[in-house]
């Protein structure tokens, strides 16, 4: 078994959103939401170091008043995994450091998901891990919709593909096979926005041009895959709860004063 390389978290925290300006520094029961998400990430043990990477002075100066460690990046980034390999050499991670892209916009992030997501890379065959992500068992009843990102795996739990389309389909409809040999249909997951890249893993998808699937499913991960790039899935019990918009704020406000009872 491989021991686990240094790994370093990487919160990448732009301020222009077309549908929630300036959402890192959302007010969440008295902490700016991209603190909270600092201090989640932060409990997991694994990590050498965990950091804010932003493309503005207000979030940078907001950095600086809660003592959240924060690097300036440029604000010409095509995404935040761009933004996530600049802070990554910043910082100086080696070429197979693992370097974890964690979404800002998920203030309930729960540390064992972190945990999940970087236990691939200490497993037997860790050395040869590239890349994994995160995915959930999802309801034949929200599956439908092209907000839920869907993934199927391989027999040793590699992405196949993802989609927004409902994938795999259940043509019978009644979870058996076609020969009725009562084999149980493979139901939907959910896709959850996690990643974790070796460093140079991270430094070549950075380099590659978008390819076509990517660009019509509008989903980045596909040009690992296209690029014959394998991604490991590891499938976790908990859920996300990320914001996109403002109105989204009362829900996570909802459940943290839930679990603070």
């Amino acid at each position: 078994m491989s021991t686990l390389p240094p790994c370093f978290g990487i919160i990448p925290a732009r301020y222009e959103s077309s549908r929630f300006p300036g959402k890192p520094l959302a007010d969440i029961l008295g902490k700016p939401m991209f603190v909270r998400v600092y201090e989640r990430a932060r409990a997991c043990p694994l990590f050498a170091q965990v950091v804010l990477a932003t493309d503005d002075e207000r979030i940078m100066d907001a950095a600086k008043a809660w003592k959240v460690p924060a690097l300036m990046t440029s604000r010409m980034h095509a995404s935040g995994t761009d933004r996530v390999l600049e802070a990554a050499r910043l910082i100086g991670a080696g070429p197979d450091a693992v370097v974890v892209n964690i979404q800002g916009d998920e203030p309930l992030l729960e540390p064992d998901m972190l945990a999940e997501l970087l236990a691939p890379f200490s497993g037997p065959e860790g050395a040869q891990v590239q890349a994994t992500t995160l995915a959930s068992p999802l309801a034949r009843s929200e599956a439908a919709s092209p907000d839920r990102v869907k993934v199927v795996l391989d027999s040793s739990g590699r992405a196949l593909y993802f989609s927004r389309a409902l994938i795999p389909y259940d043509r019978d409809g009644n979870g058996r096979d076609g020969n009725g040999k009562g084999v149980k249909a493979v139901g939907p997951l959910l896709h959850i926005g996690l990643y974790a890249f070796r460093m140079a893993t991270l430094e070549r998808f950075a380099a590659l041009p978008p390819g076509a699937l990517e660009q019509t499913e509008k989903l980045e991960q596909l040009r690992l895959l296209e690029n014959a790039i394998p991604l490991h899935v590891a499938i976790t019990r908990h859920s996300c709860h990320g914001v996109d918009r403002p109105e989204d704020l009362k829900h996570i406000v909802n459940i943290l004063l839930e679990q603070e009872k």
